[in-house]
């Protein structure tokens, strides 16, 4: 989306809980790399999942020195998740599951090993030196907007779900089951949200549920507390289950694929995205690990006060460790120049693989819990790619605290 600070515009951004059958296939494959992590933190992980009609195959690049029960975790998470009754169209105990696993090609470990640099005999310092796991470009955002300095209509949206998730475990609307969706759309005044122009949620449902009950009840019970009271006014519409009915959900219903929920998994559509999906890939996957790191900058830059919304993009090359690129947008938002900033950028961020998993100590089993509701802005979780403690040390190196000074002695 063209963004301008000067622009009248809407956004839209959706999400969708636990039991869409896309977040149930990341949720495998990260519970998958979580169980191997548990065990062997060096392990190089590649993990796909699939799900339709009563069947999960789980494929990919596993090498490692230890031994998961792939199976079980498929079975456990998607029983975690809230499909334990054929009834609901799928059961975690009685689904078929499928497995076909093979070690990382060689010639990918070969770069990713050892990198280029540290072959060639330029890379001196104690980090790990790792080549990146494949070629690509990966964007980390942050903006002013909201206290998670994310969108808001990416966060509303990951509320929704999250509220739809919550009354139906704790039973606050018992007969909801695991799947749904929901999104949120926003109107702008140059970079400012104003209101809450349309909100839909979909939630799948026992079959003797009525409709008007449903959308009452989804109103009052996720709808009404999630939403800001002051971006709220008459004219902001809600669609509640819009075809009507939504009883037959998940795999059932419609295929899961792991990877196809990358901007549900990001920004919500504000910023761009090099197109890597995030699950079932261990942090040597720049993909997955620079993305975070990318957030890191953008959100500290943010946090810093040089901008109030920046865009951070880098790339890589396979079996290389130092990024082919990296850029600042800011937008026309920055209080130095984009140039300026970039250097502050390449003094003060470590951007190549290894010193991106050391610095976020990324070879742990934390991400099934990343696997839904966004990787990014999540206050209920501690993720070092969420702090700013490099805010201070980029103010002072722009100068901020000099300005400052010297506008109170005026």
């Amino acid at each position: 989306m063209a963004q301008d600070k000067d622009k009248h515009y809407f956004l839209t951004s959706e999400s969708v809980t636990e039991g869409h059958p896309d977040k149930m296939a990341d949720q495998i494959a990260d519970a998958i790399l979580d169980a191997i992590y548990t065990e062997d933190p060096h392990a190089r992980v590649a993990c796909e999942v699939f799900l339709t009609r009563g069947l999960v195959m789980v494929g990919g690049e596993i090498s490692t020195s230890c031994y998961v029960d792939v199976l079980r975790i498929a079975r456990n998470t998607i029983v975690d998740i809230g499909y334990n009754r054929a009834k609901m169209g799928f059961d975690g105990e009685t689904c078929a599951v499928v497995s076909s696993i093979d070690e990382q090609s060689p010639d990918i470990a070969l770069g990713v090993n050892r990198s280029l640099e540290a072959k060639e005999g330029i890379a001196t310092d104690d980090i790990e030196h790792l080549g990146a796991g494949d070629q690509g470009m990966v964007y980390g955002f942050a903006c002013d907007e909201t206290p998670e300095l994310m969108p808001l209509p990416i966060v509303l949206a990951h509320n929704l779900a999250r509220r739809l998730a919550f009354v139906r475990k704790d039973n606050i609307l018992p007969y909801l089951w695991p799947d749904g969706k929901t999104q949120v759309t926003v109107e702008y005044d140059g970079f400012r949200p104003v209101r809450v122009d349309a909100v839909v949620v979909s939630a799948q449902h026992m079959p003797d549920v009525d409709h008007d009950t449903l959308a009452r009840d989804i109103e009052a019970a996720v709808i009404r507390p999630v939403l800001p009271a002051g971006l709220v006014d008459s004219r902001t519409r809600y669609y509640v289950n819009p075809t009507g009915r939504f009883v037959l959900g998940g795999p059932a219903a419609d295929t899961g694929l792991t990877g196809r929920k990358i901007i549900v998994d990001t920004y919500g559509g504000a910023a761009r995205h090099g197109g890597g999906a995030f699950s079932g890939k261990d942090p040597t996957k720049v993909d997955r690990s620079a993305a975070y790191a990318a957030r890191y900058v953008a959100k500290n830059l943010v946090a810093a006060g040089l901008c109030r919304r920046a865009e951070v993009a880098v790339s890589y090359a396979i079996g290389v460790e130092r990024p082919l690129s990296i850029s600042v947008d800011t937008f026309g938002t920055g209080i130095i120049p984009d140039t300026q900033i970039l250097a502050l950028v390449r003094q003060f961020f470590d951007l190549r693989p290894g010193a991106i998993i050391k610095n976020f100590d990324l070879r742990r089993p934390i991400y099934r819990q990343l696997a839904c509701y966004g990787h990014f802005g999540r206050t209920d979780l501690d993720l070092p790619w969420e702090k700013t403690d490099k805010a201070e040390l980029l103010r002072q190196a722009a100068g901020l605290h000099e300005a400052a000074a010297s506008q109170a002695g005026d």
